[in-house]
């Protein structure tokens, strides 16, 4: 296992305190675009995540009044037109690993949107495990509009979950904005709140999260997503080898013993 609260990372933003760590893009001038160089750290970072122990939440939040513009059309839409077969599929594979290793890391993930999320900036709140947002955030899968197909970095794959397939079908056909009421009322977003009260608010879920039983949480998400390709009783065998395991804990007992006591269990993640 490692600490990563101290990460200092050259393409994003990170802070970490009491088990909560906060990403946040920091190109606030330009609505916080997504380079090479980022996608790449970001990918890297969460990939190291399942094995940080000083780590328990992710919040992915905002940053100068926008969450983020998406890919950068000077520094990555340009150059991708001038490149060939072989590196556009390298490019596409490493933006689709950042999703990958989101869903991987074994640590919710909060995303608290303001502003812009669109392009591979929806996709970060897609792929997020919760998502807060302000009444001005607009969400955009905007791919059809730059002439390339809905189907980036898993959207056709997990917007449907999220909203259903008709909701979906209709935001990556024409990549037009979902505002943010329509987002709460089909379940992309969890809660709506005020701009000045947005990071509050996410600290305050993230506290209650990691207040709990942590690897327990880590079960979860995993279970979450790995029972998207099973069928019902395979799921329901896996739940209960990963129920077991979670049996074995010392938060298990400590939970016993506190409602024994009848006192509010204490949990710290063994």
């Amino acid at each position: 296992m490692t600490k990563m609260a101290g990460l200092t990372p050259k393409h994003f933003e990170w802070s970490a305190k009491d088990g909560i760590a906060t990403i946040r893009l920091n190109r606030p001038d330009r609505k916080n675009p997504l380079t090479f160089d980022s996608y790449a750290e970001l990918r890297d970072t969460f990939r190291a995540l399942p094995y940080a122990e000083d780590i328990d939440v992710v919040i992915f939040a905002p940053n100068g009044g926008n969450f983020s513009s998406g890919g950068d059309v000077h520094d990555i839409i340009g150059p991708l037109v001038a490149m060939e077969m072989k590196e556009l599929l390298a490019f596409t594979r490493m933006t689709g690993d950042l999703v990958k290793a989101m869903l991987h890391c074994t640590k919710p993930v909060i995303a608290a949107v303001d502003g812009v999320a669109v392009g591979a900036g929806a996709i970060i709140t897609m792929a997020s495990d919760l998502r807060l947002a302000t009444p001005e955030a607009k969400c955009a899968f905007l791919f059809n509009k730059v002439g390339l197909a809905g189907c980036d970095m898993g959207a056709c794959a997990m917007l449907p979950r999220i909203i259903g397939q008709g909701r979906a079908s209709e935001l990556l056909y024409t990549g037009r904005a979902m505002n943010a009421e329509e987002g709460l009322a089909w379940g992309y977003w969890n809660a709506l709140h005020d701009a000045d009260a947005l990071e509050a608010e996410a600290m305050k879920l993230a506290q209650r999260i990691a207040s709990g039983p942590t690897f327990a949480n880590g079960i979860t998400k995993t279970q979450l997503n790995q029972e998207w390709n099973m069928s019902l009783d395979q799921a329901i065998e896996s739940e209960a080898q990963a129920q077991a395991i979670c049996m074995q804990t010392a938060d298990f007992e400590r939970a016993y013993r506190a409602f024994v006591a009848k006192e509010k269990p204490v949990f710290e993640g063994n």
